[in-house]
């Protein structure tokens, strides 16, 4: 049995009741939020605190507490910002800060820093390695921080264009069916990434690098047969290329260039009895040098709180439902 530990108590300074009321929030959610992340106990009368629990949970929340009130000075909490701190400062992090070094991305539009632990390890790993997979669910920031990295990249000269691409189409990329040339057919499944380039570069910039092809953007078979020297390649939605596809676009890629490889295995939508060329490139090299694996999970969402536990569900539901499977399978062999 755990011996209890005492409370942790500790004052913010200084103390402005407005923003001592923002820090709180509405019924004192924000707090409510924290006790229930790091299942802790948080008492406060006025600005004096006194948090119970695991000492270096309570240590944690105490951090991120010192850190919220910090905000409150120049930014409106909320509790989906308070949720995205949470995430940031994962409590791992929090207890050991040593544990995963910073890393920070420069921008036209500002610097971008990762949030969490699992996304500080990714950045990294594109920093420093050529061929690189994000693998998760929606909301962790594999496509938005791969793009942050190639901006940084180009700011910085370290290449000379950015290559967006992706299955035009979840089943098999045919496009002749959409009106208009061939950037408005497959504009529509490139509107990610374009967001995070908007918000990274401004629209107006984004538009003269599209001219000058600097940015390209490109549908995954506009790329069999090319060699991309001096380039960060982005592949988005890998989960929906065919086995074939993946190994014709690892193996365009060329001197100098960075490669990232961004997708969900969970939500394949390729015909059936088609392997996806994502789960099949994860057992083919796993144990490559050189090439890094980044699998993000469920807690490691940065949207609203609810998505985190919709991802959840799901995953509760398909562990279920392939428990059932395999039981019905060995009953059947039995």
């Amino acid at each position: 049995m755990n011996a209890p530990t005492d409370p942790l108590r500790f004052t913010l300074e200084p103390f402005e009741s407005r923003r001592f009321a923002n820090l709180c929030g509405q019924f004192d959610e924000h707090l409510r939020l924290i006790e229930q992340r790091l299942g802790i106990e948080i008492r406060n009368r006025g600005n004096q605190f006194e948090l119970i629990g695991a000492a270096d949970k309570t240590k944690a929340a105490e951090v991120l507490l010192q850190r919220l009130y910090r905000e409150t000075g120049s930014t409106e909490l909320s509790p989906e910002l308070v949720h995205l701190f949470l995430q940031e400062s994962g409590i791992e992090e929090l207890v050991n800060p040593s544990a995963t070094p910073s890393v920070s991305l420069r921008t036209r539009k500002g610097n971008i820093r990762p949030r969490g632990a699992n996304q500080q390890r990714y950045v990294k790993a594109i920093l420093e390695h050529d061929i690189n997979f994000g693998i998760g669910p929606a909301g962790t920031g594999k496509t938005y921080l791969a793009v942050a990295c190639a901006v940084d990249a180009l700011e910085r000269e370290q290449i000379r264009r950015i290559l967006l691409v992706r299955p035009a189409v979840e089943a098999g990329e045919k496009l002749g069916f959409l009106p208009g040339d061939l950037t408005q057919k497959i504009d529509p499944y490139l509107r990610p990434l374009y967001d995070a380039l908007y918000e990274m570069l401004g629209f107006e910039q984004v538009a003269k690098l599209i001219e000058k092809q600097v940015i390209e953007v490109a549908p995954l078979a506009y790329m069999r047969g090319r060699t991309l020297n001096n380039s960060f390649i982005i592949l988005d939605e890998s989960q929906n290329t065919t086995m074939e596809q993946m190994k014709m676009f690892l193996t365009r890629i060329g001197f100098g260039s960075t490669a990232v490889i961004t997708g969900d295995i969970t939500q394949v939508d390729l015909p059936r009895g088609t392997r996806s060329g994502l789960t099949h490139v994860i057992d083919v090299l796993r144990d490559v040098p050189g090439i890094t694996f980044t699998h993000f999970k469920p807690k490691d969402v940065v949207r609203h709180p609810l998505v985190q536990r919709i991802v959840e569900a799901y995953e509760r539901h398909d562990n279920r439902l392939h428990g059932k499977v395999d039981d019905e399978v060995g009953n059947r062999n039995g």
